[in-house]
């Protein structure tokens, strides 16, 4: 259980807390499908700042767990087994469709009910807001990978990047001890905030500069 979801069981200001991530959940899902209609067939097999991954296999997992995972989360179910292997991108309006998959996930944590009570992920159980917490940092910053691999900006406004950096910092170390993170990479003080936070889970802001000097 990460630090955030701790947070979140012990301050008691949970609407406050929802309110929030639902309003950053919401704006980054609207980001998110806009860096996906950008995505051009031939830059899937290009490199990502996910060395594991090239574009294609990232979008696939950005898909896969920011889209289908956040909406069977909502409803308490685990994510189809056929859904784990398959290409997305293999169709060719895959971005539209991981639009309108998006919007269901975000109509699904509208409902007030969805965030009481926990959520079983199979490896471990926390509060229902620490898990969308989770998986905004998800959508988030395999958005912001996505858009730098492909030459876009995952544009974010400072209320959502505020949240999703108490979410990076409360859980970085947790995550980095699973190799979930890198260490965190130097950044100016001036830098924007989600660039920072960027920073913080030690992705390098300056990544596609790198590859394309």
């Amino acid at each position: 259980m990460t630090h955030f979801s701790k947070n979140i069981r012990s301050n008691g200001d949970s609407v406050l807390v929802m309110n929030k991530i639902f309003s950053a959940l919401t704006e980054c899902a609207a980001e998110a499908g806009r860096v996906a209609r950008g995505v051009r067939p031939d830059q899937l097999s290009g490199p990502t700042p996910c060395a594991e991954f090239d574009v294609r296999a990232l979008v696939n997992h950005w898909v896969l767990y920011s889209s289908h995972g956040l909406e069977c989360r909502a409803l308490r179910r685990p994510i189809p087994d056929e859904l784990t292997d398959r290409d997305f991108t293999a169709v060719a309006d895959w971005a539209e469709e991981y639009t309108a998959q998006l919007d269901r996930a975000v109509r699904a944590w509208s409902e007030p009910t969805v965030w009481e009570g926990e959520i079983d992920l199979g490896w471990a159980t926390m509060p229902a807001a620490g898990v969308a917490g989770m998986l905004l940092a998800e959508l988030a910053l395999h958005g912001w990978d996505v858009a730098t691999a492909t030459g876009q900006e995952f544009r974010v406004s400072e209320g959502s990047a505020v949240i999703i950096g108490e979410i990076v910092a409360a859980s970085a170390e947790e995550y980095r001890a699973y190799s979930m993170f890198a260490a965190a990479v130097e950044i100016a003080d001036s830098a924007d905030p989600f660039s920072r936070y960027v920073a913080a889970s030690g992705r390098n802001p300056q990544w596609a500069a790198g590859i394309r000097a």
